[in-house]
């Protein structure tokens, strides 16, 4: 739709002429991207949750080296964005990007929204969309979510018959137990005869757990080397059960997302530390399954809302700002 143009002030505007000229802008927004996969996948979930909602133009940027992000902090340095639209949002997740968004809000305007808890602080931002298991302070720039965003999208393809089995691997939180874990993948396949599972790895996946994985029927095994950055989200749009090691967190979410009835396989705990304690709190609410709970009657249970954080934080920041 071509954009309306008109000779009178914004104010001069009638009613129906301000809401034709706001359908017909898109508004835009600058993501910031470390490269980082992870991170990635955080603000452009976001970035496609707003997409969705109302028409937006987004532009990935690299974040500036730190010494230019400070120096356009202070009003000292030119940088590379004078031939851009000037950004209703500008959206990062990851360290890298802090800087640099509070840069583009300095140099070029709009809204500087962040994801994860920051290494600044959060005053900084006008809002701070932080995980429940960081523990956020209640402040009203901050957005409290269910782990971190994702790009998934709920499905309605969803299989009765297709598993998937995230295996991933040694963490800051948790530890390994290879045999442990084989024993839970036996029982898993064996309780349904109706289900044909595909088990694909991490990068942090120890190399010697394939090697000693017992074949089995209705297993097939894709490591995470022969996969591409589309093979899980179109995994996770038809498997109607989706267990996942605790380590995995972020898969955990993701196959929240799609609708998938989730389960946890379970690895040694560090310590009682904020992912586990986070995986608790979902297992409590109903969105997750642990193995030991699992294997109680062998049932596992979808849960019954939707479960999709990064459209509940898109409509929270379109009604805010861009009703």
């Amino acid at each position: 739709m071509p954009v309306l143009r008109c000779g009178f002030r914004a104010g001069g505007l009638s009613a129906v002429a301000r809401q034709v000229k706001s359908r017909a802008s898109p508004r835009v927004v600058w993501r910031f991207s470390d490269g980082k996969a992870g991170h990635d996948n955080q603000s452009q979930g976001l970035a496609d949750a707003l997409n969705r909602l109302r028409p937006v133009e987004i532009i990935t940027l690299d974040p500036l080296p730190a010494m230019m992000a400070l120096s356009a902090l202070g009003g000292g340095q030119r940088v590379p964005w004078h031939d851009l639209p000037a950004p209703d949002i500008a959206l990062g997740a990851g360290h890298r990007t802090h800087l640099s968004l509070l840069a583009a809000r300095r140099m070029r305007g709009g809204k500087a929204i962040v994801l994860m808890r920051p290494s600044l602080p959060l005053c900084l931002f006008d809002l701070c969309l932080i995980p429940a298991h960081d523990a956020p302070p209640a402040r009203p720039n901050v957005q409290v979510t269910r782990g971190a965003l994702n790009r998934i999208q709920p499905s309605n393809h969803l299989e009765p018959g297709r598993g998937l089995l995230l295996i991933g691997g040694p963490s800051a939180h948790f530890t390994w137990d290879n045999p442990s874990l084989y024993r839970q993948i036996a029982a898993i396949i064996a309780a349904d005869p109706a289900i044909h599972w595909t088990l694909t790895t991490s990068r942090r996946t120890p190399q010697n757990f394939l090697q000693h994985l017992a074949c089995a029927e209705r297993l097939t095994v894709i490591p995470i080397t022969e996969t591409g950055p589309d093979w899980l989200p179109a995994q996770l749009a038809r498997a109607g059960q989706a267990w996942v090691t605790a380590d995995s967190v972020s898969m955990v979410y993701e196959a929240l997302t799609a609708g998938a009835a989730v389960g946890v396989l379970e690895v040694p705990s560090r310590r009682m530390n904020r992912v586990s304690q986070g995986l608790e709190r979902l297992a409590a609410e109903g969105w997750a399954t642990f193995f030991t709970d699992w294997s109680r009657d062998c049932r596992l249970r979808r849960p019954s809302g939707i479960f999709n954080e990064a459209e509940r934080c898109a409509h929270w920041i379109i009604e805010r700002w861009f009703a």
